[in-house]
């Protein structure tokens, strides 16, 4: 066993670990942050999916040990990074996710979500391409990813204050709409 510090979701916390355990099976197994999931165990998925110093990285394929005194970000920490910046309710990227029904199972939304903030941190602006680009390591089995894609293009339109388009799946209306009196979704 190794002790390790590591700064995850805001917190430092020392942790015992063998030195051969991934950072995955230390939020895991260690620290109970059951959000990354462990999938293909090979760098194949993207369902373990977390932030390191902002930037995706696959927790399966990163050793615990080489992520000592750099920021973790996980899908327990994106609300709570959200709401210490001074926003209220959900990460807007949890928010669209659950908006425009962007899930099945919920396996791969963790890695997705996280892939797409990180995204959106480092462009705010970004492209139907570029958002594809960003999200292209993250399978899902389920949704087909349109309404992913959507969710993303909706926290971009909504952060630049304009009123997303339709999405195909919604022919003639604009879910997306709010009445000017109508508050954000929590």
């Amino acid at each position: 066993m190794r002790v390790q510090e590591l700064q995850v979701n805001g917190d430092r916390l020392e942790v015992a670990a063998p030195a051969h355990w991934t950072l995955l099976e230390v939020l895991r197994y260690r620290l109970g942050l059951t959000g990354s999931k462990q999938g293909c165990d090979k760098g194949d998925c993207g369902a373990c999916t977390v932030l390191l110093e902002g930037a995706p990285i696959l927790a399966c394929l990163t050793l615990a040990a080489r992520c000592a005194g750099q920021r973790i970000t996980t899908i327990e920490g994106l609300m709570p990074a959200h709401l210490a910046a001074g926003g209220v309710g959900p990460d807007p990227v949890q928010a669209a996710f659950d908006r425009c029904g962007a899930l099945q199972c919920g396996f791969c939304q963790p890695g997705m979500m996280l892939s797409a903030r990180a995204l959106l941190n480092a462009k705010p602006n970004p492209t139907r391409t570029e958002i594809r680009a960003a999200l292209s390591g993250n399978l899902c089995r389920c949704t087909g990813y349109t309404q992913i894609i959507q969710a993303v293009e909706l926290c971009v339109a909504e952060a630049c204050g304009s009123a997303p388009e339709s999405p195909a799946w919604a022919p003639g209306q604009n879910p997306w709409k709010r009445e000017p009196d109508e508050k954000a979704p929590r």
